[in-house]
């Protein structure tokens, strides 16, 4: 008897069930962490800095905190993000604020027929747990048509999972393109800009900030001994909470690196200090041009930064690069690399293949990034 005919008989009604993948977050379970597994001294400005697609909206705040992704997650879940407070902030000033946050392209939720009157409703759900009791608010909020909806939500000591239906909004389409439409976010901390107002729960309404974090909520910078973590998110249509949607590490890499691609990738990078990246040619005497094709095609051309120290293997010479390298063109599918070092008596010989590596420098890597 189909899972259909089972509710009929027994009275119940089938709600909204999607077909294939049904969880819209990237990165739910906190597995993929392209940048860093940790960073430290946060709080000064917003950005994605430990695990893929979450980011951190930050404004204003004294308050400093390290993120990790922990291998610390309840039955099912190996990570999770850990917020550690490590500068207490009880000195409040009215513009803080600390977000910790997950921006979907417009394109990516056409499904919850926003601004019609089909509207879904949609659940997020997540597990979290503290230090210590707190009140957060888990807010959707539409960019299109500057609209918010928040809940708040209760952590413990223990891992709990949260479960927050969101009714579905009426009002506001959300663009069918790649920019930033829905941002689900996970509020921690702010300041009077943000406290002042009514806090309306689970009703859309143009964005007013003050109503965003208003009433009994706790500072996440309150304390040094405030901890916050997070894992198996979930944002499903419908208007109940369905178990996590676990998908293999490989697809919810390529998940991620439609917004950001580490190059060479950690697992290669930790094989050995000289890790080869790419292959190219000696333009001139002293530079080197390469490209390569990208395993997934970027949202939108994206931006490079290099970090550490790198060299150029040439006519069975490696030659440490004194400049560079820099990234000068970039496609969505390729990129193009510019490599400019000074060779001396060992010249590089024109129109000859030359491949760009580390040079005895695990760390030594290169960050496209085309997040929203």
């Amino acid at each position: 008897m189909s899972k259909a005919a089972e509710l009929a008989k027994s009275g119940d009604t089938l709600t909204n069930q999607p077909s294939g993948r049904k969880n819209i977050v990237t990165n739910g379970a906190m597995q993929v962490a392209q940048r860093s597994t940790s960073e430290t001294g946060l709080g000064a400005s917003d950005g994605y800095f430990t695990c893929d697609r979450w980011r951190t909206f930050l404004a204003g705040t004294a308050g400093r905190f390290t993120m990790t992704q922990t291998a610390d997650g309840p039955s099912g879940f190996a990570n999770c993000i850990k917020l550690d407070c490590t500068t207490a902030d009880t000195s409040l000033a009215a513009t803080e604020r600390l977000t910790l946050l997950q921006v979907f392209e417009g394109q990516d939720v056409q499904q919850l027929k926003k601004g019609t009157s089909d509207a879904e409703s949609v659940t997020v759900s997540f597990y979290v747990k503290g230090d210590q009791a707190a009140t957060y608010v888990c807010e959707l909020s539409d960019a299109d048509n500057s609209r918010m909806n928040g809940q708040a939500f209760s952590v413990t000591t223990d891992w709990n999972r949260i479960e927050l239906t969101f009714a579905g909004d009426t009002t506001g389409a959300f663009d069918d393109d790649n920019a930033a439409s829905l941002f689900m976010g996970i509020w921690l901390h702010a300041g009077s800009n943000f406290t002042s107002g009514t806090f309306a729960s689970n009703t859309w309404t143009s964005i007013t900030n003050a109503n965003r974090y208003a009433g009994s909520k706790t500072s996440f910078f309150d304390s040094t001994d405030r901890e916050f973590f997070l894992t198996g998110v979930q944002l499903e249509i419908g208007s109940q909470a369905t178990n996590f949607e676990h998908r293999s590490f490989g697809e919810e890499l390529a998940l991620c690196q439609r917004y950001c691609q580490r190059f060479p990738a950690q697992d290669q990078a930790d094989a050995g200090d000289f890790s080869f990246m790419c292959m190219g040619y000696n333009a001139t005497t002293t530079e080197q041009e390469a490209s390569f094709p990208l395993p997934v095609t970027m949202r939108i051309e994206p931006t490079g930064t290099f970090s550490g120290n790198w060299r150029v293997l040439h006519a069975a010479t490696a030659t440490a690069v004194s400049s560079g390298p820099v990234l000068t063109d970039a496609g969505c599918t390729n990129s193009a690399l510019l490599i400019s070092s000074t060779v001396g008596s060992t010249a590089l010989t024109v129109g000859q293949a030359s491949g760009l590596g580390q040079n005895d420098d695990v760390d030594a890597h290169l960050i496209l990034t085309a997040e929203l």
